[in-house]
């Protein structure tokens, strides 16, 4: 019996051994031939080699989404870099003062500058004087007032002109009894009846009286008083201050009750139906200018409005400090708002050339690139404004000359100012897209 339990023991021992090693190969564990613990060292290392492997296997397709990605949004920004054109409301573009037109033909080179003044000729004005000395009776015009040759600008009186008046209608009439009294003497002096020296006498008293009535009368015309109402016994306390051209008052230097001298100037009076610029020319420059060449000029009184003309007249005399000659040039689109005197920057064209240009303020330059922004109205009533490259030639006085890399129609608009805006504007929406 006692065998037995030891046998049965001896049985659950060894089972409990073979249980004990199945559950340590489960967890990469070996048993030697002795029944030692060996761990599993080759099976881990597997394991985790395994484990690395798939590691490196999911970065490799995070990276390949990464660069998918990036494909994306470089395909995405190659898409905005190709948007070329802004576009504004009309609203916009008459803020930013922005002015739509078609491309101009500027000359660009061969021209002189030069400073002047508007002027008249001599003959286009005057300064209005009395005749002799007497009082401002009364003002009949003011400055800028538009007066006709022969117009009443004031009245003078003075004792004088009554004396003058007078004078003459005492020797008028005693002219007429002079001649009655010569032709008297001439029928005697014929039919041998009268004196040859009384004869002589009525022909010499009548010849002077008639001699010094004329020279009255001339006086009493110069005063602007009729001889034919002082004759009729019309005598006036005053004379008339006519104008002697047509034009515009553009001084009054006298007032009422004034006593002026003959030399006294009362009135100028400048007729500005000839117009033109009076420029002065240094001497390097002369044997440049001729008749007929055309001047460009502005007017800073005015505004910036270009007015043109044509050279008349070429002086012949220097004047001194600065040592230069006067060039005069009829003026082509006059403006009412002319006056002489106005002060002018011009230029003078030596050569007929004419470029293709805009203002300065509407080419664009980006890096070595230069754009101008063509213009195209939408339906909407907004405006469109795409840049195009362009080659610049020159830039002279404000305008730069230039041609399109592409040919263009003749009649495309571009946008005459306001480049670096558009650009600026241009450079703000693509920059949206691409965020």
């Amino acid at each position: 019996m006692k065998k037995v339990r030891i046998y049965i023991t001896s049985l659950l021992i060894a089972s409990l051994l073979v249980t004990s090693c199945k559950h340590d190969n489960h967890e990469g564990h070996n048993h030697d031939a002795a029944g030692n613990h060996i761990e599993n060292t080759t099976v881990k290392e597997a394991h985790d080699s395994h484990e690395g492997h798939d590691h490196g296997t999911e970065t490799k397709d995070d990276a390949h989404k990464g660069h998918d990605h990036e494909a994306v949004n470089k395909e995405g920004h190659d898409d905005h870099a190709h948007e070329e054109e802004v576009k504004l409301t009309q609203k916009q573009i008459d803020i930013l003062d922005i002015k739509i037109g078609r491309v101009i033909k500027q000359n660009m080179s061969g021209y002189i500058e030069v400073n002047g003044k508007l002027g008249v000729p001599p003959q286009n004005e005057a300064v209005v004087t009395s005749v002799l000395g007497a009082n401002i009776n009364s003002i009949k015009a003011i400055e800028g007032d538009k007066v006709n040759k022969g117009q009443v600008l004031a009245y003078i009186s003075h004792p004088t002109i009554i004396t003058m008046q007078t004078d003459y209608l005492q020797t008028y009439n005693k002219l007429t009894f002079l001649e009655q009294d010569f032709n008297r003497q001439k029928k005697l002096y014929e039919a041998n009846v009268g004196s040859g020296r009384d004869y002589q006498l009525a022909q010499s008293a009548y010849s002077s009286a008639k001699g010094l009535a004329k020279g009255l009368e001339s006086q009493l015309a110069l005063l602007g008083v009729s001889a034919k109402s002082v004759r009729n016994g019309n005598i006036s306390q005053v004379a008339p201050v006519r104008s002697p051209i047509n034009g515009f008052i553009e001084k009054v230097e006298i007032k009422s009750g004034q006593y002026v001298q003959p030399q006294t100037p009362l009135f100028e009076v400048v007729n500005t139906e000839h117009i033109h610029a009076d420029l002065m020319v240094f001497e390097k420059d002369i044997s440049k200018v001729e008749n007929g060449q055309t001047v460009q000029f502005t007017i800073e009184s005015i505004g910036s409005k270009e007015l043109t003309a044509k050279i008349y007249s070429v002086g012949k005399s220097f004047e001194e400090g600065p040592k230069a000659l006067h060039v005069h040039a009829e003026i082509e689109n006059k403006d009412k708002n002319l006056i002489p005197g106005m002060y002018v920057n011009a230029r003078i064209l030596t050569d007929d050339s004419l470029e293709q240009a805009l203002p300065e303020d509407a080419i664009f330059q980006e890096g070595e690139q230069y754009f101008v922004f063509t213009a195209e109205k939408e339906d909407d009533g907004s405006w469109g404004f795409a840049p195009k490259e362009v080659l610049v030639k020159n830039t002279s006085n404000g305008f730069t000359a230039f041609d399109f890399v592409a040919p263009l129609e003749k009649e495309t608009l571009v946008a005459q100012s306001g480049a670096y805006y558009l650009m600026a504007e241009l450079k703000k929406s693509e920059a949206e897209h691409t965020h």
